[in-house]
């Protein structure tokens, strides 16, 4: 008669055992976003987690409470002291009479085909300079690089004189294209795109032209395609610069049908002094447009910065 013999594990091993049981393992760790082994609830992770918390509460708050304040009555908006829950109830008065006395859609209209427009441009100008500023040698390079980088300081207010004197003399003052070129010169994305593009590996643009691609071929076949990633990100922070600004578009156009969506809610104003509610109604429906995009492109966003850290893929 042959007996069995279940072998106990010894206390190392159970320990062993019940810290491997608190570990994530397999699509439960990639569920959780840790990687396999990682513990759910590290010091570090707690107090990393505990402060973004608390930024999002402190970005939250404000946003909320202007969404609140455009849902009020704008005797409740004004009154004292200040409430989250107006005893009158909610409205949509505000809305309602911003959007009687602007006209939104064609405003948004300008600003999507304004932003859209600087946003390719930009892409297009900033990728190709990056690119040859981090590949090519040329008799200069180190200098124009330096010029780039001290540009960037250079406060925008400072050149809106010059440039509306160089709109002026191209007679593109009061149209789209005095909107758009001022506003496709971008030297931090050309900072940022060519520190990106000096960590592609140089060998996979060395097969290509061995393969008997340009470089302008190996640039659209390998190079972008491998900078999806931080395209996007740059491609969302410039169209949200192009979307929000509003002192260009302010400066240079003064036909209403070119306004775009900052400028012309700017323009919704009652004979009755400043409007808490109204004015509330018209900043929730200019940053409307920017929470849709921000939803749809998250991933990618996110993605983006992650790999912006000037450290490759």
């Amino acid at each position: 008669m042959t007996t069995t013999v279940t072998p106990q594990p010894d206390a190392a091993g159970s320990a062993r055992v019940l810290g491997r049981s608190r570990r994530p393992q397999g699509r439960f760790a990639a569920a959780a976003g840790l990687r396999v082994g990682e513990r759910f609830a590290s010091p570090s992770r707690i107090v990393a987690i505990l402060a973004l918390v608390v930024m999002a509460v402190f970005w939250l708050v404000p946003f909320l409470w202007a969404v609140v304040t455009s849902f009020k009555s704008e005797t409740s908006a004004a009154a004292t002291p200040v409430s989250w829950f107006p005893p009158d109830g909610f409205t949509l008065d505000a809305y309602t009479n911003v959007l009687r006395e602007g006209n939104i859609p064609l405003w948004t209209w300008n600003s999507l085909l304004t932003a859209v427009a600087i946003t390719v441009v930009t892409l297009a100008v900033s990728s190709l300079a990056a690119y040859a500023l981090a590949r090519i040698d040329f008799r200069g390079r180190k200098w124009l690089f330096w010029l780039i980088i001290a540009s960037i300081i250079v406060p925008p207010p400072v050149l809106i004189v010059p440039l509306f004197y160089e709109m002026l003399t191209l007679n593109l003052v009061d149209t789209y294209w005095a909107i758009i070129l001022p506003q496709v010169v971008h030297p931090a994305m050309v900072f940022i795109l060519k520190k990106f593009f000096e960590q592609v590996p140089v060998e996979l643009e060395d097969a290509a032209r061995i393969d008997g691609a340009g470089r302008l071929r190996v640039f659209w076949s390998v190079v972008l395609p491998l900078s999806r990633p931080i395209m996007a990100a740059v491609s969302i922070i410039v169209f949200i610069g192009a979307w929000n600004n509003f002192l260009w578009p302010f400066i240079i156009t003064s036909d209403a049908s070119l306004m775009t969506l900052p400028v012309g809610l700017q323009t919704v104003k009652s004979a009755y002094g400043l409007q808490y509610a109204q004015t509330m109604a018209s900043a929730v429906l200019a940053a409307l447009p920017l929470i849709v995009v921000f939803l749809f492109f998250q991933r990618q966003i996110i993605k983006g910065f992650s790999t912006t850290g000037f450290g490759g893929q």
